[in-house]
C-alpha cells in the first residue's frame, strides 16, 4: 500500500451576463472623465424571470419612475428564473459598466433587497475591496467571512415585523461582522414586515450616506 500527495491546478471558463437597465443621471454626457458615482441594485426573488420591467417595480429605479432624480448611475440587472444572484456574473456586469460608461470606480456603492439583500452580503464577502460602501435590506443569514468585512462601511435594514425572513437573519449578520471588528450601521422598522425597502430607498439619507463613502483605488 502506497500513499501519494498531489496537487491539481486547472482553469475553468463559463459564459456570465444578465440582461440590466441602467440610469444616467441629467447632464451625464457632460460628465468629466472622473466620472459618476454608480449604485449596482439587487432585486428580490419575486423579479427574478425575463421581463426586464420587473427589476422597476422595487428599489431606486420605483423612485426613478416616480420622477426621483439621483446624482448616481443605477445599474439594475435582472436574474433568471430558478437562480440565485451569482458573484462571478456581478463582477463581470460591473467590469462591464465601468469600461462603457464613465464610473467613478472610487464611489460604487451596492444594494439590494430580501433575496438581492442576501446577493450584497455573498457579493461583498467575494470582493470586498470593489465597493465604497452596502446596504443590504431584508436580506437571509447568509455565510461569509466576517474579517472580509472590516473597513467596509454598511449599513443593514430590516423590518421587526417581517414574517418571511426574520429581522434575526439581519441581526445575526450585524452581531458577527461586529464581533470581527467591522462597524456596521442597523436600521430596524418596528412596525414593518417584509417591506422594509419601501422606507429604506425613500429615505434621502440612504443616498447621502453613500455619498460619504469612497474607497482607495
Amino acid at each position: 500500500m502506497s500513499l501519494e500527495s498531489g496537487r491539481f491546478i486547472s482553469a475553468v471558463t463559463k459564459n456570465v451576463g444578465y440582461q440590466y437597465y441602467i440610469y444616467l443621471p441629467e447632464g451625464y454626457e457632460a460628465t468629466s472623465k472622473k466620472g459618476l458615482p454608480l449604485i449596482l441594485f439587487l432585486h428580490g426573488m419575486g423579479q427574478r424571470g425575463d421581463d426586464l420591467e420587473q427589476v422597476k417595480k422595487n428599489g431606486p429605479l420605483y423612485r426613478v419612475e416616480e420622477g426621483f432624480e439621483f446624482p448616481f448611475l443605477i445599474v439594475a440587472p435582472q436574474c433568471p428564473d430558478n437562480h440565485w444572484w451569482d458573484s462571478d456574473n456581478l463582477i463581470a456586469l460591473l467590469d462591464y459598466i465601468a469600461g462603457d460608461y464613465r464610473v467613478d470606480c472610487e464611489r460604487v456603492y451596492l444594494t439590494g433587497l430580501s433575496m438581492g439583500g442576501s446577493g450584497v452580503w455573498a457579493l461583498a464577502n467575494s470582493q470586498p475591496e470593489r465597493f465604497a460602501a452596502i446596504a443590504p435590506i431584508s436580506g437571509f443569514f447568509t455565510p461569509v467571512d466576517p474579517w472580509r468585512f472590516k473597513g467596509l462601511p454598511i449599513w443593514c435594514f430590516h423590518g421587526a415585523m417581517d414574517d418571511i425572513v426574520p429581522v434575526n437573519d439581519s441581526l445575526r449578520m450585524v452581531a458577527w461582522i461586529r464581533e470581527h471588528g467591522g462597524i456596521v450601521k442597523l436600521t430596524v422598522y418596528p412596525d414593518t414586515g417584509h417591506n422594509a425597502w419601501i422606507q429604506a430607498y425613500n429615505d434621502p439619507s440612504l443616498y447621502g450616506w453613500f455619498l460619504e463613502h469612497k474607497r482607495s483605488l
